[in-house]
């Protein structure tokens, strides 16, 4: 029998993280990322050549003293100095530029007045043309075939190698940053040139190419080896912004698919589902048997006495004593040493592992009524097989794709099918892959087909050809910036526009590169993860096989064990981690006198409840995950196969709604892969699912009786749905490869004989006897050929 034991449930004591979801942190901390901490002198150095160039030219008095014209005027002499040949020159004044875009902070006393004077001097340089300019120098580095090859053959890069591309990329993120903050007090003029810049961003102005383009050839540039001074936190970065701003965030891609179902006579969204998710609770995570033994011995330990209640049993139910012909491996038996995992102990106790939650003014929560968050969802698909199925049992016969008779059912059968229809929900990729279907069934009579040209299409038009190697590229390096990578010698270095010259001398100085390192690799991870996200919704929602072609390639290239790996570790200790010094995060290091720094204050950390830009990586993780497996039979089961239930489920941890709801979403699909044990052991987490991730009517994914035993043979299907994409791409980007015998016959003689044909050199030696033998000697039948 079960011993007493002695515990009280400290699991559910701890707060909800008091984490807001956005497409970017606040203003300051998007900022403060941009800069390594070991860039620090070198704000003081860009003032420097501002300074330089300001006295020579204008004259004594303040920046912020002077007026429009005399601002406009200087700001155009900066740009036309950035022509000059001089590699020194060119760095000096690049640098006045990024000091007028960091907002000439050496005469502001506040963070909000260096707020002020960012916006109004990036307005001004992007006004007098300076962005473009920027685009020429960076393509001039990119192809700069000497600093490419000496960092080629250099045994340690620094900061020092990639100084140019560094300032010419920290403009144009200071300017993609600023201008995409929507400001309700800006003046009109500065909104015309917002809608303006977005739209050239996004088009093929500068360069031939979206600027996403260029900066995806940066990072395989980057991930060949080629480049290995690439500065790539700025780089993804940056890309992330641009493809932020250009295609928008996660608020305008509800608003696309709400006007996209509109357009295509599609039913309303059932809920909005940024509201929902906003206003949901945390569930308490189930404690598994280690944790809840080790808390026993605590307890005991401090005379806390409490009986156990009675739903914490199922944690200890792990093993079921009766059941000695279950051979299949328990996965939760073991839970925190499975897959080698070291196994970590958890404080419990909330004031051992979080500082109290800073209080909050209460965001609005949308009120529910009792019941579950989401409304049911059915695809015709689910109908027609319910029908099917009910068919072949009461009448013995079946209908194929007739959703309408119902002749024969009895009345329950009846009633569940009017159920059925009253939930049914058609997505936009329905339509669309019909539509496709009907494209490649009837090219001829098919029509044109209305392609808008909206910045997503322009994008991954310009990206359709490389497509692969992004990929491949960005998982390479989001691999070497997670934190459970060892540092092996072949993977890429990322850690380029991190490292100084002069490597540490001192304990100070070491520990402070050591929080600079794993800060810069979380960024990493941040900028990767959110763009991976925010590239798969806007495919989707353009053309699902846009999304399918890169969630393949994502496929192919291991994304899927990847981010499991990635969770493979202390995801609690991950989301709180301390991995930044708030006094030289720009801008407070500009206004602010810097205290001395010491080993305790750096050990001490911040104060926050936890890291922001880690628990959103994790969430926009957990995403890409989802989008990559939902509705595919052969990569869900490639979760069970890499035994992602127990990584998932110690992620549950994690005290935050939308995380949860993330892998609750993950464990949901494989449910009925895992086994009865499996699910006799984890009713909570089974529990947990039912409240919080929406129901699919008649989805037996609980029990699993009709187990889905097909075979699941990952290359057939994969090689389906490629085909798919293929025939897609074929028919909308190769315009040479149409086929032949559909292209339209020209007729006229006037066009056919006026068409100029090269004729080769001994043709035209031989003519005479070309036409005597193939002309004038055949005998032609006059007559016949009238008929």
């Amino acid at each position: 029998g079960l011993t007493h034991l002695l515990l009280s449930t400290g699991m559910s004591e701890s707060p909800d993280l008091e984490f807001e979801y956005a497409d970017t942190d606040k203003w300051a901390a998007e900022l403060s990322e941009l800069y390594s901490y070991t860039e620090g002198p070198e704000f003081a150095l860009n003032r420097k050549c501002f300074d330089e160039e300001f006295r020579t030219h204008v004259s004594d008095k303040k920046w912020t003293e002077l007026d429009a014209e005399q601002h406009r005027a200087h700001a155009m002499r900066l740009l036309d100095s950035l022509e000059v040949i001089a590699r020194e020159k060119r760095l000096k004044v690049a640098r006045a530029i990024l000091y007028m875009a960091q907002g000439t902070f050496a005469e502001c006393s506040s963070e909000a007045e260096v707020q002020h004077w960012m916006r109004y001097n990036i307005f001004l340089l992007l006004d007098v043309g300076t962005f473009s300019a920027l685009v020429e120098l960076l393509n001039m580095e990119i192809d700069n075939s000497a600093a490419c090859s000496s960092a080629v053959r250099k045994p340690a890069i620094s900061l020092a190698d990639s100084t140019d591309l560094r300032v010419l990329l920290n403009i144009m993120y200071l300017m993609v940053e600023t201008i995409q903050q929507d400001d309700p007090a800006d003046r009109p003029e500065w909104r015309a040139i917002r809608e303006t810049f977005k739209t050239e961003l996004g088009s093929p102005l500068y360069n031939n190419e979206p600027i996403s383009v260029m900066l995806f050839g940066m990072v395989t540039k980057f991930c060949s080896g080629h480049a290995p001074h690439f500065p790539m936190k700025k780089v993804l970065l940056l890309l992330w912004k641009s493809i932020l701003f250009t295609l928008g965030g996660f608020e305008q891609l509800q608003s696309i698919k709400v006007r996209k179902r509109e357009e295509l006579g599609l039913p309303p969204l059932p809920e909005d589902s940024i509201r929902v998710i906003r206003s949901m609770r945390a569930a308490s995570p189930p404690a598994s048997a280690s944790d809840l033994i080790e808390q026993q011995q605590k307890r005991a330990r401090r005379e806390h006495k409490a009986l156990i209640k009675q739903d914490n049993l199922d944690a200890f139910n792990e093993k079921d004593p009766y059941k000695a012909d279950d051979t299949r491996e328990d996965e939760d038996d073991n839970d925190d040493n499975d897959n080698s995992i070291e196994a970590e102990s958890f404080p419990l106790e909330r004031d051992e592992v979080m500082p109290p939650p800073i209080p909050h003014p209460p965001s609005e929560r949308v009120s529910f009524p009792k019941g579950l968050p989401w409304a049911p969802k059915v695809r015709e698909k689910d109908i027609e097989n319910f029908l099917e199925s009910s068919r072949s049992k009461f009448i013995g016969y079946t209908l194929g794709n007739d959703t309408d008779t119902v002749v024969g059912l009895p009345r329950p059968i009846h009633e569940s099918i009017k159920t059925l229809k009253q939930h049914k929900y058609v997505s936009i990729a329905e339509i669309q892959i019909s539509k496709e279907e009907e494209f490649q069934k009837t090219p001829l009579s098919g029509g044109e087909e209305e392609v808008e040209m909206c910045a997503t299409e322009l994008l991954y038009q310009g990206i359709l050809p490389s497509l692969p190697q992004y990929m491949i590229a960005l998982l390479k390096i989001l691999l070497a910036a997670a934190p459970t990578s060892k540092a092996k010698t072949d993977s890429i270095n990322i850690l380029a526009d991190v490292l100084p010259e002069e490597m540490p001398t001192t304990v100070l100085q070491s520990m402070k590169l050591g929080v600079d390192v794993n800060r810069h690799k979380e960024i990493i991870v941040k900028a990767i993860s959110a763009i991976l996200l925010l590239l798969l919704k806007h495919f989707k929602l353009n053309h699902i096989y846009q999304f399918e072609y890169m969630a393949q390639h994502l496929v192919f290239a291991n994304c899927i064990p990847l981010i499991l790996k990635f969770f493979n570790q202390n995801i609690m200790s991950y989301i709180t981690a301390k991995n930044s010094i708030s006094v030289l995060d720009f801008p407070y290091c500009v206004v602010h006198e810097l205290p001395e720094l010491t080993a305790e204050s750096l050990e001490a950390g911040d104060n926050n409840q936890f890291c922001w830009r880690n628990l959103f990586s994790c969430i926009n993780l957990l995403r890409i995950l989802n989008k990559l497996t939902k509705w595919k039979h052969s990569r869900t089961m490639m979760l069970v196969v890499f035994k992602s239930a127990p990584i998932l489920k110690r992620a549950l941890k994690v005290k935050q709604a939308m995380m949860q709801l993330y892998v609750l979403k993950l464990l949901k699909v494989q449910t009925k892969y895992l086994g009865r044990q499996w699910r006799k052991s984890n009713m909570k987490t089974m529990s947990a699912i039912y409240q919080k991730v929406r129901h699919r009517l008649n989805d037996d994914w609980a029990y699993g009786n009709d187990l889905d035993a097909r075979p699941w043979d990952f290359q057939a299907e994969e090689c389906a749905l490629r085909a798919n994409i293929e025939r897609f791409n074929s028919r909308r980007y190769d315009k040479n490869q149409s086929n032949p015998d559909f292209l339209p016959v020209d007729n006229c003689l006037q066009s056919v004989l006026g068409q100029r044909v090269d004729l080769p050199e001994d043709f035209q030696m031989n003519y005479d006897l070309w036409l005597e033998r193939e002309v004038f000697s055949k005998p032609i039948s006059w007559e016949e050929l009238l008929q």
